[in-house]
């Protein structure tokens, strides 16, 4: 006797339909998994086994034949016990499928019967949008898969409950969640650039950066505020629509990393990987490849402290996603695209011993050696971040005289209204911020006058300014203009980006 049951896999980011075979014939007992499965999906015999036992029911005698087809795609994961286990209860009759046609089923099993949640279950349910097809999912992925409209998500506990349910013995409601109750709650940072105290020229860079979603570098000794000021950024950013949530939490949902997140993100990621992460972990990839930071900060914040402490490998491959806002891993088997447009926010010493630019203390270093250690930055990286900025410590008279500065809140309400206006200038091209405007967006939208024209090329002569470089400066420019509420880019906003570029030569 043969049973089919679907179920699902998810490739990259997407997901594709599996269906798992269930034919038993009467001979030595045993079971076989075909299909290309990795360790975890062979083990599924002897958690299959357990829970069928505790659940109740009686383990079926004979052998066992276990296709997950297509045969020739890797299938990983404990995502199919469910459905293995539901197959060969149903081909020994000790449940009916009253309710499996057109049922698609997914779940880890433990021993005692009972259904732990799984990853990926975002971009199984996203594959059935408009179905209506109804769908199996652990009842802790519930909330995740009820984020798709026009599909029936059937919240599972334990084989049992998934048993008596497909044969019609208990009915089990639709799971169903509010998105809208989901966007009304304001994320909780617990930080806020009120508590910073001075670094007004900081404070404005990053203003800038986060309202045109700009790559920027501070240099400054240590205990200047450099990772204070980095870890605040969040705070000042907008939250997510529905759309770029979704493609958030897909990313997460993929990486196992959404528990305790809730079953949607709505807050922009932020991302602090340590400097001994190595390239994979950043980029991606690995035997079947996974997303890297770089991805998993996709519409967020990549934030690298201590920059040139990274191995050179690790920097170099930042220059494709920060050029092309995603990154394709390719393997013999398969080629994968990720996502990843991130900000990126780089923090660093100005020098080995970190005093280069300290009014307290002197620097130890010699110029060769601070020479080695800017040269750990390539000039196409140094390229590619729009602002780069000195970071001075404070003096202790100055820390106890200043006043409290402003709050994230008053801060994100002008990057709201900047990022409204680039919204809609870029409606419909694909482009959703300054710092993504390609060359046809750049001649467009940031025509300079004569007057701002002279002041760029001074810039470029004094500064030695890249091609690249250049448009850094115009997109720069065009996020002040916003930022003031200014339809055409002046001199003074010009100026007050050029000078956001003055440290492109230090390691020369």
């Amino acid at each position: 006797m043969l049973v089919k049951i679907k179920s699902a896999a998810v490739l990259g980011l997407e997901a594709y339909e599996i269906e798992v075979e269930v034919d038993a014939c009467k001979r030595l007992p045993g079971q076989s998994i075909v299909g290309l499965p990795d360790a975890a999906v062979k083990e599924s015999r002897d958690r299959v086994r357990a829970a069928i036992e505790n659940s109740g029911f009686q383990f079926p005698p004979g052998y066992f034949t276990i296709n997950l087809a297509p045969a020739d795609t890797k299938k990983e994961g404990p995502l199919y016990d469910l459905p293995i286990a539901l197959g060969m209860l149903l081909v020994s009759d000790q449940i009916s499928n009253k309710k499996m046609n057109g049922s698609v089923v997914l779940g880890e099993l433990s021993l005692d019967g009972s259904v732990r949640p799984v990853n990926g279950v975002l971009s199984i349910a996203l594959s059935l949008s408009g179905s209506k097809r109804r769908i199996l999912v652990p009842r802790e992925n519930a909330d995740e898969a009820a984020l798709v409209k026009n599909i029936q998500v059937i919240p599972i506990s334990s084989l049992k409950e998934a048993a008596d349910y497909l044969a019609g013995k208990i009915k089990i409601g639709l799971h169903k969640v509010d998105l809208k109750a989901l966007f009304q709650t304001d994320p909780e940072y617990g930080i806020d650039f009120v508590d910073v105290k001075g670094q007004g020229h900081v404070k404005r860079a990053l203003e800038i950066a986060a309202a045109g979603s700009h790559n920027l570098l501070m240099v400054g000794p240590p205990g200047s505020g450099k990772t204070m000021l980095a870890r605040r950024i969040p705070s000042i950013l907008p939250t997510l629509s529905l759309d770029e949530a979704l493609e958030v939490t897909k990313l997460y949902s993929v990486t196992g990393q959404l528990n305790g997140k809730g079953s949607l993100i709505t807050a922009r990621p932020f991302r602090s990987p340590h400097h001994t992460t190595s390239d994979i972990g950043i980029i991606g990839g690995g035997r079947i490849p996974r997303p890297g930071e770089v991805s998993l900060a996709h519409l967020g914040v990549l934030f690298l402290d201590e920059f040139p402490e990274f191995e050179r490998n690790v920097l170099e491959v930042l220059r494709q996603p920060l050029e092309d806002g995603k990154v394709t891993i390719s393997r013999a088997h398969s080629s994968l695209t990720y996502p990843a447009q991130f900000m990126l926010i780089a923090a660093m010493n100005p020098c080995p011993c970190g005093r280069l630019y300290d009014a307290l203390q002197a620097c130890t270093c010699t110029p060769l050696q601070i020479q080695r250690y800017w040269k750990k930055l390539s000039e196409p990286l140094l390229d590619r971040i729009d602002i780069q900025l000195e970071v001075p410590r404070l003096k202790p008279e100055e820390i106890s005289a200043m006043p409290a500065g402003e709050s994230s809140s008053g801060i994100r309400n002008r990057i709201i209204a900047a990022r409204k206006r680039q919204m809609e200038r870029f409606s419909g091209s694909g482009v959703f911020c300054n710092a993504r405007m390609r060359p046809k967006q750049i001649k467009e939208f940031c025509e300079l006058d004569r007057e701002a024209e002279n002041v760029l090329k001074s810039a470029i002569v004094h500064l030695k300014l890249s091609a690249r470089a250049y448009d850094k400066v115009l997109k720069v420019s065009r996020t002040i203009a916003d930022l003031e509420g200014e339809a055409t880019i002046q001199a003074k906003h010009v100026a007050e980006a050029t000078q956001y570029r003055s440290l492109d030569r230090k390691g020369g």
